[in-house]
């Protein structure tokens, strides 16, 4: 984080002992250093909070770290179900959450995303967080479309992709759907939407009534 971020980090997003304690395990665990930044952790709460959250559907659960940000901001009784590919990442996140007190709380499933999210159609979620691989997000896109209530709200981290949406020399496949992904949240008249531009960029998108 810059100087801005780490300003806005230490007073707004202070990480107490369990979160530093699993963010450290991760680390020497050889888990690839990816979780989101405190701020972004803040930002979920405040929109969770916002919106009134009581059940949250994550695509990418890497260590547990955002999920427990997130499960922190729920009234009693609400729930995550977290979706991650790597069963090894799923049981460092499960051991973590439970060590945290939130393991009913927080369930995670293991498998690739496209097909948990097709069995959870027709089910509906208060938020839903993309933090997963990048190339499917417009197809994460319209599933979260397909599952989010009205009222409810769409984010996802790294909308700025480390500058490469900037880039015109930058035409990965990963680059390119971030890219996309932001021109139809930008554009999709069913959301209200908007980048957050703190560490890696947070699009935000609340579903229209």
């Amino acid at each position: 984080m810059d100087r801005f971020g780490d300003y806005v980090g230490a007073l707004f997003a202070p990480e107490d002992p369990v979160l530093l304690a699993l963010r450290d395990d991760a680390d020497r665990a050889g888990l690839p250093p990816i979780a989101i930044s405190p701020d972004t952790g803040r930002l979920l709460q405040v929109i969770l909070r916002a919106i009134q959250a009581r059940r949250v559907l994550e695509v990418g659960t890497l260590g547990g770290y955002s999920a427990l940000w997130m499960v922190r901001a729920l009234p009693p009784g609400g729930t995550i179900v977290s979706l991650e590919i790597d069963p090894a990442h799923a049981d460092f996140a499960r051991a973590h959450l439970a060590a945290a007190g939130f393991g009913g709380r927080v369930e995670v499933r293991v498998g690739p995303a496209l097909h948990a999210l097709a069995a959870l159609d027709g089910e509906r979620f208060d938020l839903v967080f993309l933090d997963a691989d990048k190339e499917p997000l417009p197809t994460y896109l319209d599933w979260a479309l397909r599952l989010v209530r009205p009222g409810g709200a769409i984010v996802a981290d790294n909308a700025l992709w480390g500058g490469r949406v900037l880039d015109a020399s930058a035409d990965d496949a990963a680059t390119r759907a971030v890219r996309e992904f932001n021109r139809r949240l930008a554009t999709d008249p069913r959301v209200t939407s908007i980048v957050v531009p703190t560490h890696d960029g947070v699009a935000v998108a609340i579903v229209n009534d």
